[in-house]
């Protein structure tokens, strides 16, 4: 029976981590039904007997997967999330998401995304683990909206959480499409348009 994390020693701590950071690694790069826990052992640089001791089989292994990428996406962008009750703000996160995918060369696209394709159709604990990811997310941009709403910026007749929606739709497409097109053009217009409508529910 695998260890809780909970229950974990800090060098336990430590390992599980280990694992779970090498099994996103190698399933973000080769995809989750080509990896093997045999691909994850070798890359986290552990034994059998390791994996097994923290993790019952690969299915485990693929929910932290799931939740150490929302993390992972999802807690850089937090300082960012607290700004943005102003325009200028929402600005400057839409400029950050940019320069991530620059950073990247455009490749990869979102790991959270990555993963709902191939699990949201095979795997219902996945799927509603994953719908968390992205409620979650969408929960952090729909926080600012609601603030301007609060202080009058937004219109009364403006709704925060469709509009944190349209948000997180518009950047999830954009980033598909920046994806494959190695460019970050779609991105930026999706983006744009969607910022470009939410100003428009400014008051003046």
């Amino acid at each position: 029976m695998p260890i809780k994390p909970g229950t974990l020693t800090a060098k336990g701590q430590e390992t599980r981590r280990r694992i779970v950071a090498a099994a996103a690694q190698v399933m973000f790069e080769n995809g989750v039904a080509s990896t093997t826990v045999e691909d994850v052992r070798v890359r986290a640089g552990v034994s059998n007997s390791q994996v097994y001791h923290y993790f019952d089989d690969k299915t485990a292994l693929v929910r932290a997967v799931i939740e150490y990428q929302t993390d992972a996406v999802i807690e850089p962008q937090e300082e960012l999330f607290a700004r943005l009750d102003t325009m200028a703000g929402l600005r400057q996160w839409r400029d950050v998401v940019v320069a991530r995918q620059r950073e990247l060369d455009c490749r990869g696209g979102c790991p959270i995304a990555a993963l709902t394709t191939q699990y949201a159709e095979h795997d219902e604990a996945a799927r509603l683990q994953l719908a968390h990811s992205f409620a979650r997310w969408s929960a952090g941009l729909r926080a600012g909206l609601a603030q301007m709403h609060a202080n009058g910026v937004l219109r009364p007749e403006a709704d925060p959480e469709a509009l944190a929606l349209s948000l997180l739709a518009s950047l999830q497409g954009g980033l598909l499409m920046t994806q494959l097109n190695r460019d970050t053009a779609p991105l930026e217009v999706a983006l744009d348009s969607t910022l470009a409508y939410l100003e428009s529910l400014t008051v003046r």
